[in-house]
């Protein structure tokens, strides 16, 4: 009985530990939710732009105003419904579990984020004004996949897998960009929600 009593004092104490030490109120809906509005706006943009517009290329081509205006309101479109619905699953999560949403872990977590996808996000405007239009879905899917990355030892570590995946896929954008979006819907919209439900089931 003692023995027992040890081991499961030492099991408490390491998941008290692990509590500390990393973000764990992230929710499985958050990424079910954050794939469907991506393949929402990918859908959009297939569309409104890239049905009628050879864009997916090596090479810059112009971009008319129209044509870019759709594109950067459907990508702010599509960021900023998804970090709302993130922050709403994992605040509910928080809530349930009685957890603090925002602590040190999270700011910890956000700030390994931001870093990566700052950065890219920041070179695929540049790339998207210049009329690189074709570089955009694989180096969204490689800044994201580093981002995740960045952020596993802050949060649950198996979303590296997750980072590494969406890096690969970036790649073979790169390789085949006339089906880059295809691929950004495959990364961002599909892998996104099967990871978040297999999250989910796991909570």
């Amino acid at each position: 009985m003692e023995k027992e009593k040890y081991l499961n004092d030492l099991s408490e104490i390491r998941k008290i530990m692990s509590r500390s030490a990393r973000f764990i109120s992230l929710s499985g809906l958050s990424g079910v939710s954050t794939g469907l509005i991506a393949l929402i706006g990918a859908v959009l943009a297939h569309q409104l732009v890239f049905r009628h517009h050879d864009y997916l290329v090596y090479e810059a081509v112009p971009v008319d105003l129209k044509n870019l205006s759709s594109l950067l309101l459907i990508a702010l479109g599509t960021l900023l419904l998804s970090v709302v619905s993130a922050l709403w699953f994992t605040g509910r999560k928080s809530r349930r579990e009685n957890q603090r949403v925002w602590d040190n872990q999270a700011q910890r977590l956000l700030i390994n984020l931001l870093i990566p996808l700052t950065t890219g996000g920041i070179l695929c405007l540049i790339l998207l004004f210049k009329g690189y239009v074709g570089f955009v879905p694989a180096l969204t899917l490689i800044f994201y996949g580093l981002a995740l990355i960045n952020g596993s030892h802050y949060t649950f570590s198996h979303i590296r897998y997750l980072g590494i995946a969406e890096i690969l896929l970036g790649l073979v954008a790169f390789l085949f960009i006339d089906r880059s979006l295809y691929l950004w819907m495959l990364g961002f919209g599909a892998i996104q929600m099967i990871y978040g439900m297999l999250i989910q089931r796991k909570g």
